[in-house]
């Protein structure tokens, strides 16, 4: 009998894939108001053309921000440049574990080249904290309570695993994925880039359930998703405003069913 060998998966070639998942990178760091370097964007385009791996391109622009750390100009570039980095190799990454320890990998990943301190990569944040957010008029989501992170993942990604997609219709399907996705972010396990973590993962979490996801709209409206997961998890009676998911399932509506639901992060603001 022949033994059934494993192939190693190569880096891929596909200008176009490529392309996309650099733009998805990029595009991602706006939910934080984050624009990548120049320096960074000429690294990528050789990457696309062929002309330097991806390793190469990961080992310039690490070298770089560690030969120049007191000497560049903007501490946000490295952060976008360094965390895009790390974004394209997750995607481009065939592999896959549905379980909140890969949502804790993720984050590592992403943020392992920065200021530990500010990000405590793949770390749960032991303390409590608010965020004032322009969407709500400077207000704050209530976040969870840093004592009760681990828990409440751990019972989201237990209660994710039962579902079965496959009996869903179309609106089932899109509110099950915005219910997960809402929980999740809500949590805010980590000290800084909980969106972009989040947005990884579904992703990822997605691709490998079989389904076909438009990643141009993480590239277009990585700041609307971000806005739409604030609005999905805020309330005020006071102020006659309740917790609505209405603009996180038009998203999503766009990305697994193709439609055309306009995405105007102006529409967000209470």
């Amino acid at each position: 009998m022949d033994e059934i060998t494993y192939d190693k998966v190569q880096e891929e070639s596909n200008p176009k894939v490529k392309q996309l998942y650099w733009n998805i990178a990029f595009g991602l760091q706006d939910v934080d108001g984050l624009k990548p370097s120049k320096y960074m964007q000429e690294l990528s385009e050789e990457h696309i053309q062929g002309k330097k791996t991806y390793q190469e391109v990961q080992n310039e622009i690490t070298s770089y921000y560690s030969k120049n750390k007191d000497n560049h100009d903007d501490d946000n570039e490295e952060e976008a440049d360094e965390v895009a980095t790390a974004i394209y190799e997750i995607l481009s990454d065939k592999s896959f574990r549905f379980d909140f320890l890969t949502f804790k990998n993720y984050h590592k990943r992403l943020f392992t080249n920065l200021d530990r301190e500010k990000y405590n990569p793949g770390v749960f944040r032991t303390y409590n904290f608010t965020k004032d957010e322009l969407v709500l008029n400077g207000d704050t989501v209530q976040y969870q309570s840093y004592d009760l992170i681990e828990e409440t993942l751990k019972y989201d990604f237990n209660e994710e695993k039962e579902i079965d997609y496959s009996k869903f219709n179309e609106e089932e399907l899109i509110n099950r994925i915005v219910e997960f996705t809402s929980r999740i972010w809500q949590v805010h396990p980590f000290q800084e880039g909980n969106t972009r973590t989040t947005a990884v993962f579904i992703q990822k979490y997605l691709i490998s359930m079989g389904f076909n996801i438009n990643n141009e709209l993480f590239k277009e409206n990585a700041l609307y998703f971000r806005n739409a997961l604030v609005r999905a998890n805020y309330t005020n009676y006071s102020k006659g405003i309740k917790e609505t998911n209405n603009y996180l399932i038009m998203f999503f509506e766009n990305l697994l069913l193709n439609k055309d639901n306009s995405l105007n992060n102006d529409d967000l603001k209470i």
